[in-house]
């Protein structure tokens, strides 16, 4: 920690860093406390725990006075540090270094280090959603219940470090056989089932290694994406990864689409359920709402040829 917690100046970065997921997290650190000196800010070391990782640290800057917190690691981080800052004045800067990074790439933040920190320090401010989950937890990018999280589980810490966001490609091919689960998922009110592998719940729409599996997905369009995956076979799971990589918008019996602002997913079984990239305890039921504008964020604007939002549609 960089000085004590009272009266820190509002022109103070606190750097939410976490060791155990950042290569070289001393030489980040000091890259990270140079580029803040460079521009005239104080700064703050802070490293994440398994007790904390990063909401509590985040909270306490907040209220002794930090003027940015930068979340300084992967998707966990980002999440941990956006729970103690939704609603509030304080923006959070994004410096990616994690396996996934999903919600700096929906966001268009850079991937590398000098980069994403002067957009940090720099860059234009935007309000963007975030997604409440019933059990109060916060998430940026992405939950799911069923074989996505399966997967997430089963990817080893080591594996993700040495070769990214291809460990989790490596562990999906143990989970492509499995029988599906009946779901019911209530969009709005509106009732469905589907018979699926997994559904999942997007702020963003993005996978592992930028692909995207909800390709109209935006962070700040005050609506939530949902997903079902149904795959049956192992032709079935070329044909999905295929259309995932090209990005096709196309639905069927393999990828169902659809958007809501509330959310509430059961299953007919406890399955493995994940919030940006983190294991929670298993269940059978995810409920999801979208907080509209939530977050202030320093990120690239919104590109002028983004795509609109796309009109709700009726599920079939």
């Amino acid at each position: 920690m960089r000085r004590p917690w009272l009266n820190v100046p509002g022109r103070t970065a606190a750097f939410v860093l976490n060791p155990g997921r950042v290569r070289g997290a001393a030489r980040v650190a000091a890259r990270c406390a140079a580029a803040a000196q460079a521009r005239g800010w104080d700064w703050l070391l802070l490293e994440t725990s398994a007790a904390d990782p990063g909401t509590v640290l985040a909270r306490r800057a907040i209220t002794a006075g930090a003027g940015l917190v930068v979340a300084v690691g992967g998707d966990g981080t980002v999440r941990a540090c956006a729970q103690a800052l939704a609603g509030t004045a304080v923006p959070l800067a994004i410096v990616p270094r994690g396996t996934a990074n999903l919600a700096a790439r929906a966001l268009g933040i850079p991937g590398g280090l000098d980069a994403a920190l002067a957009t940090g320090f720099a860059g234009p401010e935007r309000r963007i959603d975030l997604a409440v989950t019933g059990e109060q937890v916060t998430f940026v990018a992405m939950a799911g219940l069923g074989t996505d999280a399966a997967v997430v589980g089963a990817t080893p810490g080591g594996l993700k470090a040495r070769t990214g966001w291809l460990a989790y490609a490596a562990a999906g091919t143990r989970h492509l056989a499995g029988r599906p689960a009946s779901f019911r998922i209530s969009l709005d009110g509106v009732t469905l089932v589907r018979e699926a592998r997994s559904v999942v719940v997007g702020n963003g729409g993005l996978l592992p290694g930028g692909f995207a599996f909800l390709p109209g997905a935006r962070p700040d369009d005050g609506v939530l994406d949902v997903g079902t995956l149904a795959p049956a076979s192992l032709l079935d799971w070329g044909r999905v990864g295929y259309r995932v990589v090209t990005g096709s918008q196309r639905d069927d019996r393999l990828i169902g689409r659809y958007r809501a602002r509330h959310v509430e997913i059961r299953a007919d079984r406890d399955l493995p359920r994940q919030v940006d990239g983190e294991v929670i305890a298993p269940g059978r039921t995810l409920t999801v709402t979208v907080a509209p504008a939530a977050l202030l964020v320093r990120a690239p604007a919104a590109g002028a040829g983004a795509r609109p939002a796309r009109a709700g549609r009726l599920p079939r």
